[in-house]
């Protein structure tokens, strides 16, 4: 069993009214228990960096969120800006309505383009590719073209479908990724048992609204 959960969350807020306060609380949180990463609106980028400045704890925010059908264009742009702002870590929603469309390249090219735009700043590209949307099959060839695009994480959800990670997912994909792909599964993970089954499948770091509550359940 995991000892020190922490190290593996992202102490996650995305709610549609987060306030300016719960981020600042968010990223004391983040420091008092050295949480992997908070991740954030885009928004609150700037107000995050300068609040984790010279902390271990990374800065994620999503891009194309949630739904992920922006264009590649708006994608880079949305990207460029988070890192800018002192983003480390982009959590990005993979353009699911060209993936069902089969437009394999065009979803390739994009994920391609965003991976060498987070390596050139030093940053670190998660995918989301929306598990519950997806069949097994289309779940192993999105695994492929992540791969070939450089990403550095797949990550299961969005929180916003009709479910979160499942230790099936993981497995799934840890089947099916090179080692050096890490995983980060999310959406609803609010039980500290779930979490480890998560961890001990092959995931390298759980995406969680429920941070404090995994960590005081592991005490």
């Amino acid at each position: 069993m995991e000892k020190n959960i922490a190290r593996y969350i992202d102490h996650t807020l995305l709610r549609p009214d987060a306030e300016e306060r719960m981020i600042v609380s968010l990223c004391q949180e983040a420091i008092e228990h050295q949480f992997a990463a908070v991740c954030i609106p885009p928004c609150y980028v700037k107000l995050a960096a300068g609040l984790l400045y010279e902390q271990k704890v990374k800065v994620a925010t999503v891009i194309g969120f949630p739904f992920g059908y922006q264009t590649a264009e708006v994608k880079f742009f949305e990207t460029h800006k988070a890192l800018g702002a002192g983003a480390s870590e982009i959590d990005m929603v993979m353009n699911l309505a060209a993936f069902k469309s089969k437009q394999y390249a065009a979803v390739e090219n994009e994920i391609g383009e965003l991976a060498t735009l987070c390596h050139f700043k030093n940053a670190r590209l998660k995918v989301i590719i929306e598990t519950a949307l997806l069949s097994e099959k289309e779940i192993i060839k999105a695994c492929q073209m992540c791969t070939e695009a450089e990403a550095d994480f797949v990550k299961t959800s969005t929180g916003f479908a009709s479910r979160g990670a499942s230790v099936a997912d993981i497995l799934l994909l840890r089947a099916n990724l090179p080692a050096h792909i890490r995983i980060k599964a999310s959406g609803g993970i609010r039980d500290f048992a779930f979490a480890q089954e998560l961890i001990a499948a092959g995931a390298d770091r759980i995406g969680t609204s429920a941070g404090l509550q995994l960590i005081q359940h592991e005490k």
